[in-house]
Parts: C-alpha cells; sequence; structure tokens
C-alpha cells in the first residue's frame, strides 16, 4: 500500500533501446521522453521509471443504485460508493464525462483518499460494492486494484465500469481484483473507433472473449447508439450475433440513449423507436437480456425469464417495484436459474453525492 501522495510508481512498462520507456497497459503503447505523460495523461515518465500521478485522488463520491452502472445481473436493488480519478486512453468525441475525462487540471481532484478510506465509507454508507468508473480505471489500474484488495479484505465486492482497452498483464491483473464489469463496445466497426473515439475495435472484442473465456468476472456490456454512426440494423445485428457466438446468448447488452455532448453537438438525442427497433433486431439474433437505457422504458428495462417468459424484475427507472427471484437467482415461477449474481433484495434508494471529503487530508 501507499501513503496518500499522489504519485506512485507505475507498472506495466519497459525500456526501449533507444532510451525511451514504452507502456504497456493498453494498445495504445505510448513511448515517452523524459517528463512527457501517455495520452491518457495520468501516467508519465520520470527519470527511469513510470509513475502513475492520481494514485489516491477522486474526482469525487457518490452512492448509486446498481442498475446506474448499468450492471442489471449484479446484485440487484443494491448500492454502490462510485468515484473516478482524471483522465482516459480513448478520445471519444461523444464523452458524457468529458470533464472528467479530459481533464488536464490535477488540482481539480479534491477528494484524497486511500484505498482503506474508500473501502470504509463504502462499508459506513451502506453500499455492498465500490465501482471504478466516470472515467476509465484501467489507467489508474495500481490504485484500483489496491483499493479493490481493500475492499475485499471487509467483504465488499468490486465494479469496474470500462471501454475495456487494456491487454497483455494489465488485464490479468486488473480483473484478477474485479468481481464484475460493464464494458462499453462502442460500435462494431472499426472504423467507428477510429473516426469517434482514435482507438480501434478489435482490442476491446479481445478483452471480451478474454473476460469470458479466462475470468469469473460477471460482465454485461453498454452500447451509446449514436444516430447516424452506429444505430443501423445491419451493424447491432452483426454485433448481436457475434456476442451470441463468442460470448453467448446470457451476456446482458445495454442499447442507450445518446444525449449531445463534448465535441458531438451537431446530432441529436437518439429516438426511443431507434432503442427499440435496435433492441428487436439483438433479439432476433438471440440474445436474451436486451435492455434499453438513459430513457423510460418499463418493458425496455425489465428482465423476462427466459424458461417461462414472466417479468421477474420490473424496473421503473432505477426503481424495482417488483421482484421475484429467489437468492440464487432463480424464477419463483418456474424455477429457471438466471445468469448473474444474486443475493437477497433489497430496493434501492436513489444516488446520493457524499458531502464530503472521505480522506484524512486535503488536496493540494
Amino acid at each position: 500500500m501507499h501513503d496518500t501522495a499522489s504519485r506512485v510508481p507505475a507498472r506495466y512498462w519497459h525500456t526501449l533501446d533507444d532510451g525511451r520507456i514504452e507502456c504497456d497497459l493498453c494498445p495504445r503503447t505510448c513511448r515517452l521522453h523524459e517528463g512527457q505523460r501517455a495520452a491518457c495523461f495520468v501516467r508519465q515518465r520520470v527519470g527511469d521509471h513510470m509513475e502513475l500521478t492520481t494514485w489516491g485522488r477522486s474526482s469525487g463520491f457518490c452512492i448509486d443504485p446498481i442498475e446506474k452502472k448499468p450492471l442489471n445481473h449484479f446484485y440487484p436493488g443494491s448500492s454502490v460508493l462510485s468515484f473516478g480519478t482524471a483522465g482516459c486512453n480513448l478520445a471519444c468525441k461523444f464523452c458524457q464525462n468529458w470533464d472528467i475525462s479530459k481533464s488536464r487540471d490535477m488540482d481539480r481532484l479534491m477528494d484524497v483518499a486511500t484505498p482503506e478510506a474508500i473501502a470504509a465509507a463504502a462499508q459506513r454508507w451502506g453500499s455492498t460494492s465500490v465501482a471504478f468508473t466516470y472515467n476509465d480505471p484501467v489507467i489508474f489500474a495500481e490504485y484500483a486494484i489496491d483499493t479493490a484488495i481493500a475492499c475485499h479484505a471487509i467483504g465488499l465486492k468490486t465494479v469496474a465500469v470500462t471501454a475495456g482497452y487494456i491487454h497483455g498483464q494489465g488485464r490479468a491483473d486488473f480483473f484478477a481484483h474485479m468481481d464484475a464489469a460493464n464494458v462499453d463496445l462502442k460500435a462494431f466497426t472499426d472504423d467507428f473507433y477510429k473516426k469517434l473515439c482514435g482507438a480501434r475495435l478489435q482490442p476491446v472484442l479481445d478483452t471480451l472473449v478474454w473476460l469470458r473465456h479466462e475470468s469469473d468476472v460477471w460482465f454485461e456490456i453498454t452500447t451509446l447508439v449514436i444516430p447516424g454512426e452506429n444505430d443501423s440494423n445491419a451493424e447491432i445485428t452483426a454485433m448481436a450475433e457475434w456476442i451470441h457466438r463468442e460470448l453467448g446468448d446470457d451476456v446482458p447488452l445495454h442499447l442507450t440513449a445518446f444525449h449531445p455532448d463534448f465535441k458531438l453537438t451537431d446530432r441529436h438525442g437518439t429516438p426511443h423507436a431507434t432503442l427499440t427497433r435496435l433492441r428487436r433486431c439483438a433479439l432476433n439474433a438471440g440474445l436474451h437480456y436486451v435492455y434499453i437505457g438513459n430513457v423510460a422504458d418499463r418493458d425496455g428495462a425489465s428482465t423476462r425469464c427466459p424458461g417461462c417468459g414472466e417479468t421477474v424484475i420490473t424496473r421503473l427507472g432505477y426503481d424495482i417495484p417488483d421482484y421475484r427471484l429467489d437468492t440464487h437467482g432463480q424464477c419463483r415461477h418456474c424455477g429457471h436459474a438466471l445468469p448473474g449474481r444474486f443475493g437477497r433484495f433489497e430496493r434501492p434508494f436513489g444516488n446520493r453525492r457524499i458531502p464530503v471529503a472521505i480522506g484524512s487530508t486535503t488536496a493540494g
């Protein structure tokens, strides 16, 4: 463990023959001279090693319903302490958290907390898990791993909300400490990733396949549907067919509505009818659990049992007025076991922002 200093030695790099340091954490493989920062901005070369510059510093903490991540099959109705840092290793023009992910001002990270303090706060506020979110946690992997270890030590679960842009040893180390993940599969064409995210599709697919076949992490997938970019029947059908073939029919897919933001303000929001149409495409491709998000849609947000067709979890926004699964996730009507992680159901109480920093020191 480290103290609350924001700079700690980073892992996942090696020295090149020309003297530069190459970051091995994500597919960008940034190559750095002295003092340079990687594309994520938070990993920096200092002398002959690399440092993580945001260890122990957060852009804020909030208590959320787990469904907000979104995770619909991971202890439904439970609450999660959510936090992030700054920076990102993608360059999405439509980023909904751009003020955090694109921040170059480390002084905005005013909440300071050790992993132990975060775990204790989550427990104190009645959360059953801690989520690394808002910006992509793979770029602060060391901090996330340290925090996950502290959470597991007192019986809390951990959740990664990520674009899955990570490879090699970093992927194995990072997800070894996660109980669940929501992976943002932004589209199903490399052209979309290159044009709108400054990245590539294949590494994300590799992460999803790895999660399914090489880990015990429960994961769900989210695609933000952007009009004119990734909203065709053909693309969503191809995506759903790939998920069915490579990952299985029981992986939940969330199709969520786009709202104009950051550098993509010339597009209108996603029509509800588009989400309904694409959901039908994904269901027709064989997926059992396809959800609609960011809009009010009772049917599109609720969970049906594939065994008998009954609605077993009714959702109205983040409220769950009707829940018909036992503690093992079995349908109370037919006994079919739904995929996911389940336990004793408790109704979520909505999201609450923690009013004060949870650390014992102040940033500066």
